[in-house]
């Protein structure tokens, strides 16, 4: 390992240690949490370490923007609650033989409602909106390590309250092309709220992640695990129904499991599981697909498309989309 690796993984896990150390017992911002990639949906919501040319998936790992085309623009959109809309949007451009950066947009609309009073008059409508703007810088910091870094600007408003944070994304990728293995580790949302809604300013909902990607020789399957959380593994943070759950499914809660599977070069199947959404979602009296996911997507030489089904409330299923254009040309 490399010295510049070396400091990037310390400073990852130090900011991580830091962040950790500073929470209290709740959270805002919690929309950061959704996947802004359909890929990464299909592989259980959480993915830190597929090597692809896929925009949408630096939005989970700042340090995989070295693997997308130079003058990318890419799309998502997810199906989420009823009179919901969530999305989002990036661009990506190289700087040099080693660098890119990128520009991203997060957001979810909850549309209006009727805001009423504590005695329930109706007082007449009101919005809601959490949205998320932010820039990337990714760096080569050898033959197969990439580090990255991302500066959030994050915003909500519900009615006539409003709240806004900074925070930073950092990344770090080993990427072994010859053995098809790809190990990262992600430490997201550490920063804090620079207005809070009311007196009482809340923590950002951070995470710190490690996981790997592994193809099996020359078969076209490739298995993925992440690992989320890190920073708690406390029983008194999961709750079912009131009783605190076991050591054993505190444990499974932390992992994200999925699978790829490309019959043609062009074209890949994607499944996962994730194990902390099924528990929640039959914990909530849903058991019917909870914690599967599944998808597929077209990667073409300048344009991809990408669509995944999962589960995020017990309402209804999630859809999500993804599609991303190359305005370089290829040779």
């Amino acid at each position: 390992m490399s010295q510049k690796s070396l400091i990037t993984l310390l400073m990852i896990f130090c900011a991580a240690f830091t962040s950790s150390m500073a929470q209290e017992s709740t959270s805002v911002f919690n929309f950061l949490n959704l996947p802004a990639s359909s890929h990464a949906t299909a592989l259980g919501g959480k993915n830190i370490s597929v090597i692809e040319d896929d925009i949408s998936l630096t939005f989970h790992n700042p340090a995989l923007l070295s693997s997308v085309s130079d003058k990318t623009m890419g799309l998502n959109f997810m199906t989420f609650m009823k009179g919901s809309k969530n999305g989002s949007a990036s661009y990506a451009q190289h700087v040099g033989a080693r660098g890119t950066w990128g520009a991203g947009v997060q957001f979810v609309g909850y549309g209006s409602m009727q805001e009423t009073s504590a005695a329930g008059e109706v007082l007449g409508k009101m919005s809601a909106l959490d949205m998320a703007i932010s820039g990337t810088y990714s760096y080569m910091l050898g033959e197969r390590w990439a580090g990255g870094a991302s500066g959030k600007f994050i915003y909500s408003h519900y009615g006539e309250f409003t709240s806004c944070a900074l925070a930073v994304d950092l990344g770090v990728n080993y990427f072994l092309e010859e053995k098809d293995f790809s190990l990262s580790a992600a430490a997201r949302n550490i920063g804090g709220q620079v207005k809070a809604f009311g007196d009482h300013h809340e923590r950002l909902p951070f995470d710190l992640e490690v996981g790997f990607t592994k193809g099996l020789g020359h078969a076209p399957i490739k298995f993925s695990l992440t690992l989320v959380d890190l920073t708690r593994w406390s029983s008194d943070d999961y709750y079912s129904a009131g009783k605190k759950t076991s050591a054993g499914r505190i444990f499974t809660n932390h992992f994200n499991m999925g699978v790829d599977i490309t019959p043609a070069k062009l074209f890949y199947i994607a499944a996962g599981f994730n194990f902390r959404r099924a528990y929640e979602m039959k914990a909530a009296g849903s058991s019917h697909a909870a914690g599967l996911t599944f998808g597929a997507g077209l990667n073409l030489r300048r344009f991809k498309l990408g669509m995944a089904y999962g589960k995020y409330h017990v309402g209804a299923p999630t859809l999500a989309f993804s599609l991303a254009y190359s305005l370089q040309k290829t040779k």
